[in-house]
């Protein structure tokens, strides 16, 4: 059966219709692609500015670190250095077997200008100079000294009031473990030398041939790097104030010094200056060792830590009141560890003459003994 074409207007309307809709097409891909691209260009926008950010916040924290590094509490190393290079002065005498040389600092006591030192420095010398920072140097005598403490007063009468620049002294009671301290000093003859560290450790006890003996005690380890020519230099605090006095090294080792803290010169320097010396050094009359595992083990002690007495000076405070293996665990209720803990808390806390609670470990049995600490004899006896 013949079906006869559609009519032309027809076929027309539909060719307008397919032309329209591709062309639809082909406009909205282009709407598409160009909103696309825009979005595109927007995210690409804040990806540059978040990377901006991201840099600009790197480089904050960059200077944060180096400004921390070269500035310590407020206070520039080189601004320290300037405020007490003046302070400081070399040491030297002559002594039997030739001369010694070592550093110290300028103090002024009661409008008194001295110059403080460690008693080490000018043991056994026969004649003292001092020379200041500018090159001037001058006679100096000892006013006092004290072994036990390895300190020493000189005066220096010949020299000018303008050469005398003093430091200030602060109380070393604040010092913490980790902080910032400074040495100047003048190491090997290199005169004004400054050097850097941290606060190791409170409390240690040193022994010098020159003390008898007898431990120094509550002294400050440092990693400042010292050397001979250092002792008796300021050690110093973030902000340039005296809070010790370098005093010792351990031969052969890295970072590993002494220094005697501020608190034992403000103790003492009053009597340095009026009498020559100081007697405020308590004495128990013991030796002894610092309890551990391996010795609580040997002799079958019921604790790892104290002081275990080892012998008793006869006729001493402790004489008919402690037994040799007594082991220290307490002072006036003050836990005792060792021999750091027991000398540090007799030098600060304790005087000639005080009575002392002690608890001791005697065999099973903890007990409560009182001594009457006296003073101790001098370094020669």
């Amino acid at each position: 059966m013949y079906l006869p074409p559609p009519p032309r207007s027809n076929r027309v309307s539909t060719g307008i219709l397919i032309t329209l809709f591709i062309g639809g097409l082909l406009v909205g891909s282009v709407v598409v692609f160009l909103l696309s691209y825009q979005q595109v260009n927007i995210l690409n926008t804040q990806i540059e500015n978040l990377q901006n950010q991201v840099s600009d916040l790197r480089g904050f924290q960059n200077a944060t670190t180096q400004n921390i590094t070269i500035v310590q509490n407020g206070t520039s190393l080189d601004a320290i250095y300037g405020s007490v290079r003046e302070s400081v002065v070399l040491i030297m005498g002559d002594t039997s077997d030739g001369t010694v040389q070592g550093s110290g600092f300028v103090y002024n006591f009661n409008g008194q200008n001295v110059v403080l030192t460690n008693n080490h420095v000018v043991e056994g010398t026969t004649s003292l100079s001092v020379t200041f920072s500018d090159g001037n140097g001058y006679s100096a005598t000892v006013l006092g000294n004290d072994p036990y403490a390895d300190l020493a007063v000189l005066s220096v009468n010949s020299a000018p009031t303008s050469e005398f620049r003093p430091v200030q002294i602060v109380t070393s009671s604040g010092l913490a473990v980790g902080e910032q301290v400074i040495a100047i000093g003048n190491p090997y003859g290199l005169v004004g030398s400054l050097t850097t560290g941290i606060v190791s450790a409170m409390g240690r006890t040193i022994t010098e041939d020159t003390a008898g003996g007898f431990a120094i005690a509550n002294i400050i380890q440092t990693s400042t790097p010292i050397n001979p020519g250092n002792s008796g230099g300021p050690l110093l605090n973030a902000v340039g104030n005296v809070v010790g006095i370098t005093t010792a090294i351990v031969s052969d080792s890295q970072g590993l010094g002494f220094a005697i803290p501020s608190n034992t010169i403000l103790r003492e320097i009053s009597s340095l200056i009026s009498t020559g010396s100081y007697h405020g050094h308590s004495f128990l009359g013991v030796t002894g060792e610092d309890m551990d595992y391996s010795l609580a083990q040997e002799h079958g002690a019921s604790v790892t830590y104290g002081w275990r007495i080892a012998s008793i000076v006869s006729g001493g405070p402790s004489d008919g009141k402690l037994n040799v293996g007594d082991i220290v665990i307490a002072m006036n209720g003050h836990l005792i560890r060792n021999q750091d803990d027991l000398a540090s808390y007799l030098e600060e806390k304790t005087l000639p003459g005080d009575s002392l609670a002690l608890t001791v470990v005697r065999g099973s049995q903890n007990i409560d003994v009182t001594i009457v600490l006296t003073a101790r004899p001098p370094p020669s006896a």
